[in-house]
């Protein structure tokens, strides 16, 4: 007995494919008679009709993998297509790794941490491959820092040093002054009487 027909329209109706359907054995003789979209409605609300369930597909195996491989596993050479730059390009890790460090050295600036002349001479060297990562700069910026303050409390002391060096050379001179001021006063005494 041929049902291609109501097979076709079920389908249509359910919005499924032709495969999903299922015909009631039994009741043949009445799907036969069905000829329209609005009888076939009814014997699928009669259940002579049945839209088969969708097969399960299950992904639990391909979570496993995934969960595998997020440990190491399956990354050998063997499973490997690619090369090394087509799998993890240099350019991508270079990119990121610039805008890292150039964010770290634009915040630094912000917040005054960094004078604009530092800036530039580490967003250079940044760019000429000096620094690994993010830690290292750091370290670099707290050494360079601690430098700079250092040689500036050098500065100061010298300074410092200078001042009073200068301030001792005055006094001296002065007393000098005076001592030679009072002997020309005595030699003046002397030579009125």
């Amino acid at each position: 007995m041929n049902l291609r027909m109501q097979k076709r329209l079920a389908s249509n109706v359910a919005g499924v494919g032709k495969r999903k359907i299922w015909l009631d054995p039994a009741e043949i003789a009445e799907i036969k008679n069905a000829n329209s979209r609005e009888g076939i409605r009814k014997l699928i609300k009669d259940g002579h009709i049945v839209i088969k369930p969708q097969v399960v597909h299950s992904r639990a195996r391909h979570r496993m993998l995934v969960e595998a491989k997020r440990k190491g596993r399956h990354m050998g050479f063997g499973k490997r297509k690619g090369t090394r730059n087509a799998r993890m390009p240099t350019k991508l890790l270079w990119v990121r790794r610039q805008r890292v460090l150039r964010r770290l050295l634009r915040k630094y600036r912000e917040q005054g941490k960094i004078d604009k002349h530092l800036y530039h001479e580490l967003y250079m060297k940044s760019k000429g491959n000096v620094f690994k990562n993010k830690r290292v700069l750091m370290e670099h910026i707290f050494k360079a820092k601690a430098e700079k303050a250092r040689t500036k409390v050098l500065q100061d002391q010298l300074e410092a040093r200078k001042q009073k060096s200068k301030a001792l050379r005055e006094r001296r001179a002065a007393r000098v002054q005076e001592k030679r001021a009072a002997v020309l006063a005595v030699e003046h005494e002397a030579a009125k009487e």
